[in-house]
């Protein structure tokens, strides 16, 4: 045998052993996985998290958003939650998670399960169960986490920047980067339905407002009315200015982010994107028609197909004492 078709053979079974090594993990997760060990930990859960949304219900958006960013770097296993240190930089502190918020609510909610069971729900699984728990309290559906999951040990903020779908994305771009963590065409549609509630800095769109191809116009694909509308909200430059993502109801989990993107209304050009392809432009108008018959189920089946991305289970990394810092 040659030595191409001997490393063809070795590449192939190397594949196969990683996709067999993530099925494995995946069917390790389940519901009620702390029935045993921490039975009170998902009311615990809930109940600290109901202490900080009811205060600021617009945690929800930034906390939902900080579970995708941990799935999408390293599977869903925590690493956003690490901080940096003196020899390397953590997820939390790349470029697109400076915006992130709600880490003091995770550190609370982690805090009182400890109180009840040291050492046995994962920081990872607290944040699958935090970002579940604080849509379902804004009106978004309520979906049953499998849990299960162990923390990892790994955080490096240049893998956010390369792993992390940015703002400017086109749908090809888009595409490709949930097919590589195994979503559909159907997930990437459906989680874009998150930006229902929020609020971003103009930074992350100005340029489509006044200096889309570099000859100070706006971005063609922008309802030219709703741009005017932004424009006396952002000035070019403008980096702090904080706008509504789903105006009028960015607080509340809906369906009207479709009915926006619809009428050309999305804020980024990531969402401008879905509709240019036939099956996300199908879905954003089915749902905006039907006034989201279907959104929170979608949404609720997509999000738990999120939650087991590159998950780490069995002896696997570790269950974290404080998620900030690995275990020493």
């Amino acid at each position: 045998m040659s030595s191409q078709k001997l490393f063809s053979a070795f590449f192939l079974q190397l594949i196969l052993a990683i996709l067999v090594f993530g099925v494995a993990n995946v069917q390790c997760l389940k519901h009620d996985f702390y029935k045993k060990t921490c039975p009170a930990a998902e009311y615990i859960v809930r109940k600290t998290t109901a202490q900080y949304i009811s205060k600021a219900p617009t945690l929800a958006a930034p906390l939902l958003r900080m579970h995708f960013h941990d799935c999408f770097v390293r599977g869903c296993d925590g690493s956003v939650l690490l901080n940096s240190t003196k020899k390397n930089q953590a997820e939390k502190d790349a470029i697109p998670n400076l915006s992130l918020r709600g880490y003091h609510v995770i550190d609370a909610v982690k805090t009182a399960v400890e109180k009840k069971c040291p050492g046995v729900v994962s920081c990872t699984d607290i944040l699958a169960l935090v970002a579940r728990d604080a849509v379902s309290m804004i009106n978004g559906p309520y979906w049953k986490v499998p849990t299960g999951r162990r923390d990892g040990k790994v955080s490096i903020a240049l893998e956010a920047l390369t792993n992390l779908p940015p703002f400017f994305a086109n749908i090809t771009q888009l595409k490709s980067m949930f097919g590589s963590k195994g979503l559909s065409v159907k997930d990437l549609v459906v989680l874009s339905g998150g930006h229902t509630i929020g609020t971003s800095h103009c930074s992350s769109f100005t340029n489509r407002l006044y200096n889309f191809t570099g000859k100070g116009d706006a971005d063609p694909s922008l309802d030219p009315n709703y741009a005017i509308h932004l424009k006396k909200k952002c000035r070019a430059g403008d980096v702090k200015t904080l706008v509504e993502m789903d105006p009028g109801s960015f607080k509340t989990f809906d369906e009207d982010y479709y009915t926006l993107v619809a009428k050309r209304r999305g804020l980024f050009e990531s969402d401008a994107a879905l509709l240019n392809d036939a099956q996300t432009r199908k879905y954003v108008k089915v749902q905006a028609v039907s006034h989201g018959r279907t959104f929170g189920k979608d949404f609720a089946a997509s999000m738990v197909k999120m939650g087991k991305i590159g998950v780490l289970t069995g002896k696997a990394g570790e269950i974290r004492k404080y998620c900030a810092f690995v275990n020493k």
